[in-house]
């Protein structure tokens, strides 16, 4: 009996210890969590962390105002009522089991205000002890070194980036469900403003302004052809008697045409060599890379962005390196780089193209007015990882963009450009011409960035007192143009200029522009439509300050002081909805109901035979059947550009819009001829750009009718 109590206590105790020893073996699993904003960032941090580590994607926002209603308590503090985003709620019971089971919950969005609200919404839905717990972990690039060193030094989230990005969204929650509302009751429904689309549409609407009201005024040139022996070289006529001149009208053409002997010799009178530098860029900001892939690469700031975030986040690139952040991250104002960085691109100059390429102390970039300079340039994590050494593991988009920031960063690391130049002046019976001309002598950092290389224009061996002949002479009369409409890329650079919106939201702002049809593209430059015209100028009336372009830029400089720290959110608020509150007052009271008229069509329907009436529809005017809703006839006013379809030679070329409101050009017969082309044909070229998919167009009539028909209803 002793025997069998001592087997049994022994039992015991050794069941008790297996049962701590397995307790312990099960914390000892425990992982920490981690959780980013995507699957493909997860992917390539988790591979740094290791097997302690499990890393998860939230999906972008978790949380965010109700879009049924404004969600912002203006009688108590402009308190935003946050609500869990339809949709997401698996993933929400995702993360909160993943939470309780872990060791510690770590947060790595992205380092900006939109991560860390990220961050702070989660801790909040996770329950996490935001006083104690330092749990926020923030990194400027997806690298090994980066994550492991950034994972050492986590922090708590700052409520400072909390604030400033709380206050910018009740602030356009504010704009937005408050004037939008008035502007369907009194003007049209289904139109609707923003805090700074407002701005960039101004801006479209201002110059088309100065275009319409431009007065060219007429001027001439005489441009010429020298002959040295057998060398050939141009010139431009530059003034009388050594005193710079301008042609006005051909009679002042003709009065120093009368001066000249064509055909007699002419003198080489003075000559000035010099040598010029030209200093590379500094390396790309938000604003400059969504400037230069526009301008090089065709790129809308939607696309750019997109690509950048897919190189920031991490691309497999087999091996031994695998997933793999190759940019830093792409939302900076700041052109400030690391002293790792400078060491790594000087190393790389020195052993690529030579010691005499890298410069001793690369260009810094002025900042811009407001900049908040939180992170570095836009630049390569590793400048040894090079172009052509990922090309096969790139997109053609990402390859574009990816060759274009490495260029760039290393061009900035590099000595500057030197070039000789020749400025000639030529005379004859006191009638000046000047001819310029350079050559390189010495590439720099164009060798890394050759699209910022100027082209050599190369003259011939000149020197004072050489005579040479005139082989042509050619007056031409030119007038004066109105300043350019605005491209994407010039629209990006207008609104950082300023101070209007901030690096993250300028491809987001065009977009809605264009997505409200309140400015439409003519040859990739924004033209405002009759819509958006009628919008700015109800705006303009009623709510100057939301047009006012210092305005806005104040606002702006405000919410980086909360940021800093040094202002209060709902103070800001407060401070531009009170005045802000008494113009919706005067809105609603008096601001008359606009009457869109339709014009009769002079045609009668073709399914009911009663009148074609001309209406104003959110993509612009259409015609309808005047008996809408009982006959839903409706057509598509299509614009002629006068030339015969290139590919059957019997219908016209007629401009189009794909479902997403963007031109094109197409045959008047399609279907049955499928010609199109995005670029504007003239006379003079052929077609010539990326063809759009066939199935916009081969939607388009659907769409287009679906369209006219709901604004026809409404």
């Amino acid at each position: 009996m002793k025997k069998a109590s001592a087997q049994m206590v022994e039992a015991t105790k050794t069941k008790k210890t297996t049962k701590r020893a397995t307790t312990k073996k099960t914390t000892k699993r425990k992982k920490n969590l981690v959780i980013v904003e995507s699957p493909s960032k997860a992917k390539t941090i988790e591979k740094y962390l290791g097997s302690n580590y499990k890393v998860v994607a939230s999906i972008g926002h978790i949380r965010d105002l109700p879009k049924s209603q404004m969600g912002v308590d203006i009688e108590h503090d402009y308190t935003p009522k946050y609500i869990n985003i339809r949709g997401k709620g698996d993933i929400i019971k995702g993360l909160k089991k993943e939470a309780k089971a872990a060791n510690h919950v770590y947060l790595a969005s992205d380092p900006d205000r939109e991560g860390e609200a990220i961050a702070w919404h989660l801790s909040n839905i996770l329950d996490l002890d935001m006083d104690a717990g330092e749990n926020r972990v923030v990194f400027n690039e997806i690298t090994k070194d980066a994550v492991k060193d950034a994972f050492k030094k986590p922090r708590k989230i700052d409520m400072n980036l909390v604030d400033a990005q709380q206050a910018r969204r009740v602030l356009d929650r504010l704009v937005g469900y408050s004037i939008s509302p008035i502007l369907w009751k009194k003007v049209k429904p289904g139109l609707s403003a923003g805090r700074v689309q407002t701005i960039a549409l101004g801006l479209v609407i201002d110059r088309e302004h100065e275009i319409q009201a431009f007065q060219p005024e007429e001027y001439w040139t005489l441009d010429t052809q020298f002959k040295k022996n057998r060398s050939k070289f141009k010139a431009d006529f530059w003034g009388l008697a050594g005193k710079k001149m301008d042609l006005p009208d051909n009679e002042a053409v003709q009065d120093i045409i009368k001066r000249l002997d064509q055909n007699g010799d002419f003198e080489i009178v003075k000559v000035e060599a010099k040598e010029r530098r030209r200093n590379p860029q500094p390396p790309f900001t938000t604003s400059t890379m969504q400037q230069a892939a526009n301008n090089q690469l065709n790129f809308r700031a939607r696309k750019t962005m997109m690509a950048a975030q897919q190189l920031y986040e991490g691309i497999n690139l087999g091996g031994k390196e695998g997933s793999v952040g190759l940019i830093t991250y792409m939302r900076t104002d700041s052109t400030r780089i690391s002293s790792i960085a400078k060491n790594d691109a000087a190393h790389f100059i020195h052993s690529e193209y030579g010691e005499e390429y890298a410069a001793s102390k690369p260009v810094q970039g002025k900042p811009q007015e407001g900049a908040q300079d939180a992170h570095e340039a836009v630049r390569p994590t590793s400048v040894y990882r090079t172009p052509a050494s990922v090309k096969d593991k790139l997109t053609n988009d990402q390859f574009k963009l990816y060759q274009l920031i490495w260029s760039r960063f290393v061009a900035s690391q590099m000595t500057p450009e030197v070039l000789d130049t020749m400025a000639v002046t030529i005379e004859q019976n006191d009638v000046q011409f000047r001819a310029n001309g350079s050559k390189t002598k010495f590439q720099g950092f164009t060798k890394a960035y050759p699209s910022a290389r100027e082209k050599d224009n190369k003259l011939p061996e000149l020197a004072v007192g050489d005579v040479v002949t005139m082989e042509q002479l050619s007056p031409d009369q030119h007038f004066t143009q109105p300043p350019a409409r605005y491209t994407e890329a010039a629209l990006v650079k207008a609104l950082e200029e300023n101070g209007v919106g901030r690096p993250s939201t300028y491809a987001a702002t065009i977009e809605t522009i264009q997505k409200r049809a309140y400015v439409k593209r003519d040859a990739k430059k924004f033209v405002p439509t009759e819509i958006g015209e009628l919008v700015q100028g109800t705006m303009d009336e009623f709510f100057p300050d939301i047009t006012n372009v210092k305005f806005t830029a104040r606002v702006e400089n405000e919410l980086d002081e909360v940021e800093e720290g040094d202002k209060n959110w709902v103070t800001v608020v407060d401070d531009f909805y009170k005045p802000f509150s008494k113009e919706l007052a005067t809105a609603e009271t008096e601001m008359d109901k606009v009457v869109l008229k339709d014009e009769l069509a002079g045609e009668n329907c073709p399914v009911c035979g009663a009148p074609i009436l001309i209406k104003l529809g959110r993509y612009g005017k259409f015609k309808a059947c005047s008996r809408f809703p009982d006959c839903r006839y409706t057509e598509t006013i299509v614009e002629q550009i006068g030339l015969t379809c290139p590919k059957c030679k019997t219908g016209e070329v007629v401009e189009r819009k794909t479902r997403r409101g963007r031109t094109f050009y197409g045959c008047s017969r399609y279907p049955d001829c499928d010609f199109v082309t995005w670029d504007k044909p003239t006379k003079d070229t052929l077609p010539d750009g990326t063809t759009p998919k066939k199935d916009d167009q081969a939607t388009e009539a659907k769409s287009e009718t679906t369209d006219n028909a709901e604004t026809a209803k409404a």
